[in-house]
């Protein structure tokens, strides 16, 4: 795998996060994050203002790694670039935004979860494919039934994870990382439970650690 994709792997969850305050909870919720041992973020689109979010959380924690979901347009694309962004996480595979973020070199994470987008991620030389919505697409059944025409891609399951069934995802070998946001709910930063969410966080790299030693 390349670098950002290692470096992904190593850390193992990517917190899926809607930030409705960027300017108040940006910043320290980037902190709690990395106190917990996950430098790193997935701000959705899902939310008005998650360019400006991006760039509030690396400028206040520059070691991490930070990134969007939910883009579904070139435009986005573009803002994600402007703020600082490093990656890129789409709901589905559209050719064209995988084709328009390769062309501006910014990393891109497509939604697959059947053989077709399989197929066309091929094409593209992809190596790290999201899996969303995980459980409700057949959970790991599927993601190992998919790895056995497709051995070249690992997975990155979004949808339904959460510390029950972290340690399960993380014993098959395929899965590259889990994005959630169980570790960054509404009610968690609303209420500025920072503390709460290092802690669940720190649980998180526990079970990841074990699964994988």
């Amino acid at each position: 795998m390349n670098a950002m994709n290692e470096r992904i792997s190593e850390i193992g969850v990517v917190p899926v996060i809607k930030l409705n305050h960027p300017e108040r909870d940006a910043a320290l919720l980037g902190k709690a994050l990395c106190a917990g041992g996950v430098p790193i973020a997935e701000i959705t689109f899902r939310a008005a203002g998650a360019d400006k979010a991006i760039r509030l959380m690396k400028e206040a924690n520059p070691e991490m790694l930070v990134g969007a979901g939910t883009v579904t347009n070139t435009a986005q694309i573009d803002a994600v670039i402007a703020a600082g962004g490093e990656f890129i996480v789409t709901p589905g595979f559209d050719p064209e935004l995988v084709a328009y973020a390769q062309a501006k070199n910014i990393p891109i994470f497509p939604g697959c979860t059947t053989a077709t987008d399989y197929h066309q991620a091929l094409k593209f030389g992809l190596e790290v494919l999201k899996f969303f919505p995980a459980e409700q697409s057949g959970g790991l059944a599927k993601i190992k039934a998919l790895a056995a025409p497709f051995p070249m891609f690992r997975i990155m399951p979004t949808g339904g994870i959460s510390l029950k069934n972290l340690k399960e995802y993380f014993a098959c070998p395929v899965i590259a990382a889990c994005g959630g946001s169980y570790m960054v709910t509404a009610d968690l930063i609303d209420n500025n439970r920072w503390d709460e969410i290092t802690a669940i966080c720190k649980e998180t790299r526990r079970i990841v650690e074990e699964a994988r030693a």
